[in-house]
């Protein structure tokens, strides 16, 4: 079988943790920011871990982690 490609954007977006989670950046901060609270902004910081239905399909596009 040939190597599978990786999606290129999706490595620069997406890492997986040791557990096989995908981490990804918090949605929602780029712009329209004068409407959101300070909560929000404040909760939005860092990273999340993506749901399980996400994750599914983020790692067909990383096959080899």
């Amino acid at each position: 079988m040939p190597k599978l490609k990786t999606k290129s954007g999706a490595k620069k977006r997406f890492k997986l943790t040791a557990t096989g989670k995908v981490r990804a950046q918090q949605a929602g901060k780029r712009h329209m920011m004068i409407k959101r609270t300070n909560k929000f902004i404040r909760n939005a910081r860092g990273t999340t871990i993506l749901s399980d239905a996400d994750a599914r399909i983020v790692k067909k596009f990383l096959p080899y982690g």
